[in-house]
């Protein structure tokens, strides 16, 4: 199957159904595909999102287009998949996106619209309120903040919940206390590893992330990037010893291999002051 350079988007939209229908077609599709579930595939599409983010942060035109396509793959196999239960199908995805756009731009698809000096992203969230009524709930916050919280990654949920919080009056009176929290919690977890209770330490590491996490939200900074740019810095420490190994990490030494660790932050310690003096003088 060949599909045509000159499609347009509702055509090349029409095969790539096609195409995933016959994938998952019992008889003649593929193994791994037949055998894929909701379930099965959440991994994959937490994966593909973040391949998405990574490709808009590297600036990469053809590696977002390709990441996308991932992306909207994941969409498409779930939507086949609910249609083979009956459930819904793409189109019903599709029109309920639409009508859910509609309905909460009314500012650009109403016409007669007041926004009574309401800015749009509150709007926004009042409409979504609106739509997932908590009819005789006790806590309606709190369950509103659950269904935010769950559609997000540990870190980001939990950057979400230190935002909201402070709209009901539950904010840190001051970074000293934020501060005083992480030494508390520090100790409280090597208390519970010193006793080896995993169960315990575990928790302790969620109360030390989610300190950290406020500590960041009461600087404004981005927890996610912070550890995505981390990430790439190790990495990219490790490519560094890799190269100068020429790949034998077996036959190097404990001591070889900290030797060129410490090598490789002093190299991109200096790229990284270069950067800066060069970014300061061409501002």
């Amino acid at each position: 199957m060949n599909i045509k350079e000159e499609s347009t988007p509702s055509q090349a939209l029409t095969e790539l159904l096609q195409i995933v229908a016959e994938l998952r077609n019992p008889n003649t599709g593929c193994p791994w595909d037949i055998k894929q579930s909701h379930d099965s595939l959440i991994p994959f599409v937490l994966e593909e999102a973040h391949e998405v983010a990574d490709a808009i942060r590297h600036g990469d035109d053809a590696d977002l287009k390709e990441e996308l396509g991932d992306l909207l793959l994941q969409v498409i196999l779930h939507s086949q998949i609910a249609s083979e239960k009956k459930h819904f199908d793409f189109t019903d995805v599709v029109k309920n996106l639409s009508n859910k756009l509609i309905r909460r731009h009314p500012h650009v698809f109403q016409k007669d619209y007041v926004e009574n000096n309401q800015n749009n992203a509150t709007a926004w969230d009042e409409i979504k309120i609106a739509e997932q009524p908590l009819a005789n709930s006790r806590n309606p916050f709190s369950e509103r903040l659950k269904r935010k919280a769950r559609s997000q990654s540990g870190i980001n949920g939990a950057l979400v919940i230190s935002k909201k919080v402070r709209e009901i009056g539950l904010e840190w009176e001051s970074i000293d206390l934020i501060w005083s929290k992480v030494d508390e919690e520090i100790n409280e977890l090597k208390q519970e590893l010193s006793h080896e209770n995993l169960i315990n330490a575990q928790e302790e590491l969620g109360d030390l992330l989610f300190t950290l996490i406020n500590l960041a939200h009461w600087y404004g900074l981005s927890p996610e990037e912070g550890l995505q740019s981390t990430n790439k810095k190790f990495i990219d420490r490790v490519s560094y010893i890799e190269i100068a190994l020429k790949s034998d990490f077996i036959g190097a030494s404990r001591q070889q291999i900290k030797k060129l660790w410490h090598a490789a932050k002093h190299y991109f310690s200096q790229e990284k002051t270069e950067y800066r003096h060069t970014f300061k003088s061409i501002n």
